[in-house]
């Protein structure tokens, strides 16, 4: 078990960097729906590069595995398009709480109504500790009444994420190892994004080299972030693997700050201390 969480940890400080590769490239090529629909086929034609490099150029195929993997790059083309909504009329910490609680709730509950996972105090109260964290980072400005849908799609498709993670590895029918399926739903990224480009208005933004490699380097970090999730996945319940995850990504984006002219707020170090005391019941208990 140990291995695994600490395959876990190592997923976590990749999510955390990711973001400052996102934030480089929105520097240089806006935050608009085109350029956000060629981030997303960048950073997954990229992590299906860095995906069959780990997996040996071996091109792994099942009916099952496709279709999950259909079903992987579809939801994140819609957490792609709910997320550029979203950001027209909730701010940024709302839309993180979202996010992130919905990366946590929906796979929490799944391992534990579906798949019979026990629900121990550890579990409970890391999740309680992090949803507490999260609800520290909130400010005012809920957005209105518009907002609600926009608070429901974050929510449920940050979640099915984790949730088809889930059902991908518990599965009983015939499918690819866990690097094969990574490398179909990359694949399968790529070629929605590829297919949404040109359907999205606005005009293309000028790619240089350095957006370039920030794409790259995002596409490889997320990819291989998700594959060791996957692998973890196999070995311990999604019920403690996802609170783990959001906890773990609260405090390494705070360690990381301290290394940015945004420096934490005291609310901050405060979420991250009760996300860290959740980490650590969830490990004792």
């Amino acid at each position: 078990m140990t291995l695994y969480y600490l395959l876990t940890t190592a997923a976590v400080v990749m999510f955390s960097l990711q973001f400052w590769f996102n934030d480089r490239f929105q520097s240089h090529c806006g935050s608009s729906a085109k350029a956000a629909m060629l981030f997303s086929l960048g950073t997954n034609a990229a992590g299906f590069a860095a995906l069959l490099l780990i997996n040996r150029f071996r091109f792994e195929f099942t009916p099952f595995s496709a279709l999950m993997a259909l079903a992987a790059g579809l939801d994140g083309i819609l957490f792609l398009l709910c997320s550029l909504k979203a950001f027209a009329v909730i701010n940024l910490s709302l839309y993180s709480v979202f996010s992130m609680l919905g990366g946590m709730a929906l796979p929490f509950a799944l391992g534990i109504a579906v798949y019979g996972e026990p629900l121990t105090l550890g579990k409970g109260l890391c999740f309680a500790f992090t949803a507490a964290a999260l609800a520290l980072t909130v400010k005012k400005d809920a957005g209105g009444k518009r907002a609600r849908l926009w608070y429901a799609g974050i929510f449920i498709l940050n979640g099915m994420s984790g949730v088809i993670a889930k059902i991908f590895q518990s599965a009983p029918y015939a499918k690819t190892s866990e690097a094969g399926f990574s490398v179909l739903s990359a694949l399968a990224g790529a070629l929605l994004a590829a297919a949404a480009l040109p359907l999205v208005k606005g005009k293309l933004p000028k790619i240089t080299l350095r957006p370039a490699l920030d794409m790259a380097a995002y596409g490889a970090v997320n990819r291989v972030a998700n594959f060791l999730l996957l692998l973890s996945l196999a070995h311990l319940p999604a019920s403690a693997q996802y609170p783990f995850v959001t906890g773990g990504v609260m405090i390494v984006s705070t360690l990381i700050s301290f290394f940015t002219p945004q420096k934490p707020s005291k609310r901050e170090l405060l979420a991250v201390a009760l996300a860290f005391s959740g980490i650590i019941l969830l490990v004792a208990l």
